[in-house]
């Protein structure tokens, strides 16, 4: 960038119309009748539909930095602004029965555009300073979001939410502030040429303070233990997007920090990041064997996915497979997990995998959307998300991980029993089911069947239309890579 303030601004035009429907959002919300809040609901889907469209057209472009090397726009940017754009806006509708009505119904859409925001920013950080505010504004949104329901277990989630983010900030300005003693900046390219030859017990300090940080915004071991709390105590929609949002733009500062400032430090970040994977994905895994709540198995399930995009992370720097495996992978994951969500949400009086089955019924096309997308984040042919693993398993591989690849191939097997708990039941009640349906097809809309019926209507929809665009992801995503990767 040649510095030009409108050519910069310009460049910022994503991240500018996600503000600007926040803002704006807050002031339509000041001034119009509750009964018609629904209109800040499609400002924020407008908003979020009009960042994905501004992002898309510079995503090929080369790789800009702008405001003094700060903010960093490339292919990683571009992949997550237009994945987060486009999840928080079916996060929204999916939130929308559950909100409606709210007395802060406009500051759930407002909060969640925020927290869209402050996502993006962790992508696009180049700069420790930004990216501890983009931590915070990443955050502060979602506190509020898991105790939206204001109930106990909101409540319970909430403080255990704040009191880890709490904990592993100060990690994280800790870390910031000792690599700010051993090289004097906190710009990106400065601490690229200035860590190798620092202290070496600073370095370690700075570079494990500010992974934990980041960790702890993936949702990965060992700051992980707000994901199932949180997730089971607030709404699915809202779950969903806690567990989904934050951690594409997470998973990508981490790996902008592998790939830039921590690639020759003096100690050896990608074995870390390689350990986080490992203990990620095995312990999500063991932790989920056991879970009979449908909302604590996608917790744990999360935790896992963790792992495996943390793959990429570690050798972000060792192979040119790296950038297409983590695109592929990002967008897959957020399709996937937006559709495992729904289907919780498409049952709402369902907590246990029992009471899931039960109430869906006869509704065997429900039942078979929700086994794509179960199936699906195993890593199952031709799901979006098994070739973002093939493309990371190949990455590692390409990057001398292949301890890392062995055990993500075990786990992959092993997760697939979890899922089958709930698949199997399911698939069963669905061919089994008598002849009344569980959400009952009633005409009286003042009744609380009809309202069950209409609440459950939107989820179901966003489930289909998730496993849909799982396989078609997946099938063009598996085209793209096959021409775009080298032989």
């Amino acid at each position: 960038m040649t510095g030009d303030p409108g050519a910069e601004f310009l460049a910022l035009l994503p991240e500018l119309i996600l503000l600007i429907g926040a803002v704006g959002g807050l002031l339509l919300g000041l001034w119009t009748p509750q009964p018609k809040q629904w209109r800040v609901r499609a400002l924020a889907v407008l908003a979020c539909l009009g960042s994905a469209a501004a992002a898309a057209p510079v995503l090929p472009d080369p790789a800009t930095a702008v405001f003094e090397g700060t903010w960093t726009v490339d292919t990683t940017t571009g992949i997550v602004r237009i994945t987060v754009a486009l999840t928080t806006a079916v996060a929204i509708l999916l939130a929308a029965p559950s909100v409606a009505g709210h007395p802060r119904e406009t500051e759930a859409y407002v909060l969640m555009l925020l927290g869209a925001l402050g996502t993006v920013a962790l992508a696009a950080a180049s700069d420790l300073l930004l990216l501890m505010a983009a931590f915070l504004l990443a955050s502060f949104p979602l506190y509020a979001l898991a105790g939206f329901a204001k109930d106990a277990r909101g409540a319970e989630a909430t403080l255990k939410y704040y009191l880890m983010g709490a904990f592993s900030g100060v990690l994280m300005m800790i870390g910031i502030a000792a690599l700010v003693l051993a090289t004097g900046s906190t710009g990106y390219a400065a601490l690229a040429s200035g860590l190798p030859d620092a202290s070496a017990p600073l370095v370690a300090i700075g570079v494990l303070g500010v992974l934990i940080g980041v960790a702890f915004k993936a949702g990965a071991v060992p700051v992980h233990f707000w994901v199932p709390d949180v997730t089971a105590g607030t709404t699915p929609a809202m779950a969903a997007f806690i567990t989904t949002v934050p951690k594409l733009g997470a998973v990508a500062a981490a790996f902008r920090l592998l790939a830039e400032p921590f690639v020759a430090v003096p100690v050896n970040a990608p074995l870390l990041v390689a350990v986080l994977a490992a203990a990620s994905m095995t312990l999500g895994n063991l932790a989920a064997f056991s879970q009979t709540e449908v909302l604590r198995l996608l917790a744990y399930s999360t935790v896992s996915q963790v792992g495996y995009l943390f793959m990429v992370v570690a050798v972000a720097a060792r192979t040119d497979l790296a950038v297409p495996a983590l695109a592929v992978y990002l967008a897959g994951y957020a399709v996937t997990n937006i559709g495992a969500f729904a289907a919780v949400a498409a049952a709402p009086t369902a907590r246990t995998i029992a009471d899931w089955t039960a109430a869906v019924g006869r509704r065997r096309w429900l039942v078979v959307s929700l086994v794509v997308c179960l199936l699906g984040l195993v890593g199952t042919p031709p799901t979006a998300v098994f070739v973002g693993k093939l493309a990371v398993f190949s990455a590692a591989w390409d990057g001398a991980l292949v301890w890392l690849v062995v055990l993500a191939a075990v786990n992959t097997v092993a997760s697939l029993f979890y899922y089958l708990r709930w698949i199997a039941p399911g698939a069963l009640g669905a061919s089994t089911a008598g002849g009344t349906p569980s959400l009952p097809d009633v005409g009286g809309s003042r009744t609380a069947a009809g309202t069950a019926q209409r609440t459950a209507l939107r989820p179901a929809v966003i489930l289909h239309s998730a496993a849909l665009v799982s396989l078609l992801l997946g099938i063009g995503s598996g085209l793209w890579l096959a021409f775009a990767l080298p032989a």
